[in-house]
């Protein structure tokens, strides 16, 4: 018996099918805290087994048509022959009824037709079955950049398509985890959370009105950034490739909620507007467009900033000696 057939395994259904660059499986890839190797591993302490169907790391892949092919966990799930699993959404998903032939993303073929399988059916067929069910990334969340002005798919993210109170069979509301890409500890963290959760291990995570983890996404990047200080006494950059707050040259760091700029991005290391890029908006319903054009944020000097210019001139001078 393989250890994805044992009992009590927890398994997890990863499906990339939807309108995807691949960037959350990219990122998970460089997860440390933890990372994914050790979830699958077992090796983290009341981890139940868990058997992970992705197509970035699967060791029970066979041939399509195999028993253990990847694919056919999902036809097993399908089956009702996989319980409990958690199903994580990678992609927007499009509007396969608005158009009069053809489809916009597929994910395997219908072994009794041999035509590719839509996701947004997958998710259908799925999504009533699992006991979990998280969107990572933007795209999923949100519809993200599939679903900006002008797109053809109608593309809409996980809450859009199932309801933004659908509810799980086991009651869970779906968890999504923003970003193009999801912060790779974010999601790995997030995962993990999940497990522990249906396992019986972790109480239920508290999700904001964008049923985003809040002690993620609870903060603006504003409060954790290197450059906030500058902003207090507006102390403004007017071209890249200074120190002095980016807020003019077109940072959304004010208003939106990410951790990105307090937590780095691998190993503590980096976050955008630490290393000279403005935020964009990435983790936000309604991104991109509502964000855009990028490089033209509002700025407002805050109403106290000449007296902490003043307040900190004094300091200066009297450390100064």
């Amino acid at each position: 018996m393989s250890p994805a057939e044992e009992p009590d395994v927890l398994h997890i259904l990863w499906m990339n099918g939807g309108l995807s660059c691949d960037g959350e499986s990219v990122a998970l890839t460089a997860a440390t805290q933890p990372s994914i190797e050790e979830i699958v591993a077992g090796a983290l302490p009341g981890l139940p087994p868990v058997a992970l169907h992705w197509p970035y790391f699967d060791f029970d892949s066979g041939p399509e048509h195999a028993r253990d092919g990847f694919i056919q966990w999902f036809h097993r799930a399908d089956r009702g022959e996989l319980d409990p699993f958690i199903l994580i959404v990678e992609g927007s998903v499009p509007d396969e009824g608005n158009k009069d032939a053809g489809y916009w993303s597929g994910f395997g073929n219908d072994p009794r037709t041999g035509q590719p399988i839509t996701a947004t059916e997958w998710l259908g067929r799925l999504a009533p079955k699992a006991t979990a069910v998280m969107a990572v990334g933007t795209c999923a969340a949100y519809g993200g950049i599939h679903a900006m002005a002008g797109n053809p798919t109608g593309a809409m993210g996980v809450p859009d398509f199932l309801g933004a109170r659908w509810r799980s069979k086991a009651g869970l509301p779906i968890v999504c985890v923003p970003g193009c890409p999801t912060h790779p500890d974010n999601l790995a963290e997030t995962i993990l959370q999940l497990l522990y959760q249906v396992g019986g291990q972790a109480p239920a995570m508290e999700l904001d009105e964008a049923l985003r983890p809040t002690w993620l996404f609870g903060h603006t990047v504003h409060e954790g950034c290197d450059r906030a200080s500058y902003y207090d006494s507006s102390d403004f950059a007017s071209s890249y490739g200074t120190s002095n707050c980016l807020v003019k040259v077109g940072c959304w760091g004010q208003v939106v909620r990410c951790n990105v700029a307090k937590r780095g991005w691998i190993n503590g290391v980096g976050g955008c507007p630490n290393v000279g890029g403005i935020c964009i908006g990435c983790t936000m319903p309604g991104f991109p467009d509502k964000f855009m054009p990028f490089m033209e944020a509002p700025a407002v000097e805050p109403e106290y900033a000449p007296l902490v210019r003043t307040l900190r001139g004094f300091t200066l001078r009297i450390a100064g000696g």
